[in-house]
């Protein structure tokens, strides 16, 4: 069972009560939560980044056959991930397959804001979710059996399932995310999940990477900063925290193929991106298979029965959407 050091409701007050569910849609969400981050809003160059590389791209065969191939853990990555509660692994795709992606995302993220992500910079963090049920091609790359087999190999579980797909887009000149832990962004029961996070074109830290603050351990430094819904006070104080206790945070670049994978109670962020090009990312969540939805979800949950759609809390979380991606079921 889920057991969380970091009390997001200690101090109820109007500011600090999240125990009604969210009201409006998942882009609402994200404008509200990047809005609680500390911005020391100064002027900063957008830098000039280098053109995407010119490489062959794969057919949508080539790509579920990569995706299908073992991705070999050793006992030592295994060991930092449960120390540190993150790992970053590098050709996890092939370039080819990330640009690929990054083509089929970009098209998604047209379609649905109406702007050219890369072209068109208005300082916003666009985000589209559960997108793999309607797409063969992003459903490739949610349910690849790679993703899963390392999702349960850093977990040391026999069998998950997804939470959800997540299309993150951090335009040119938008600003930082706050600092936050999964915990209580999944109303799972269950420690065990882990977000695979894919940027999808190289990812210098003029762009606004991931950033891990480790070793796991230190959320309990903070568990007793009171989560609020309005201002930046949170991120502001984990912050202080955090640097007066001199943590120490792994903010370094992503090459084209790498992958990072923090444990839900990981903290991270990831700062403003400075560059003229959207960063870009496919996050897809995995969870231990036989958890079960709490049984008091929050706003900070966001649209959470989309995800899960016709179980309620205290159920089972296996709902059609939430197919187990590791391990492979045979084909008769």
């Amino acid at each position: 069972m889920k057991n969380s050091n970091n009390n997001l409701n200690n101090k109820i007050s109007d500011s600090a009560d999240i125990s009604r569910p969210w009201e409006k849609d998942n882009q609402a969400w994200w404008d509200w939560y990047v809005g609680l981050a500390d911005n020391d809003f100064k002027e900063h160059e957008i830098i000039n980044i280098a053109p995407l590389p010119d490489i062959v791209i794969p057919s949508d065969n080539e790509i579920i056959s990569e995706l299908a191939e073992p991705y070999h853990l050793t006992d030592d990555q295994i060991n930092f991930f449960k120390k540190n509660g993150f790992i970053k692994l590098k050709k996890v795709f092939s370039p080819g397959a990330v640009l690929k992606l990054r083509s089929e995302l970009i098209n998604l993220l047209k379609k649905e804001f109406k702007v050219d992500p890369d072209k068109e910079a208005y300082d916003r963090f666009l985000s589209l979710e559960m997108i793999w049920p309607d797409n063969a091609l992003l459903r490739s790359y949610v349910l690849s059996p790679r993703l899963g087999q390392i999702s349960a190999n850093l977990l040391e579980v026999s069998s998950v399932r997804l939470y959800h797909d997540n299309v993150l887009a951090k335009q040119s000149g938008c600003g930082r995310t706050p600092w936050h832990f999964d915990d209580h962004h999944f109303p799972l029961d269950t420690n065990d999940v882990v977000t695979a996070w894919a940027p999808v074109q190289p990812t210098p830290v003029e762009m606004g990477p991931l950033s891990f603050a480790y070793p796991l351990d230190v959320r309990k430094l903070v568990k007793d900063v009171t989560f609020e819904k309005t201002g930046t006070g949170y991120d502001s104080e984990v912050s202080k925290i955090f640097s007066k206790n001199n943590v120490s945070v792994n903010e370094t670049p992503f090459e084209l193929g790498e992958v990072s994978f923090h444990h839900n109670l990981n903290f991270h962020t990831a700062s403003r991106n400075r560059t003229n090009r959207s960063r870009i990312a496919l996050a897809n969540t995995y969870y231990r298979d036989g958890a079960r939805v709490i049984n008091a979800p929050t706003m900070v949950s966001g649209d959470w029965q989309k995800f899960m759609p016709n179980i309620k809390p205290g159920e089972i979380a296996a709902s059609p959407l939430n197919p187990i991606c590791w391990p492979v079921k045979s084909k008769l």
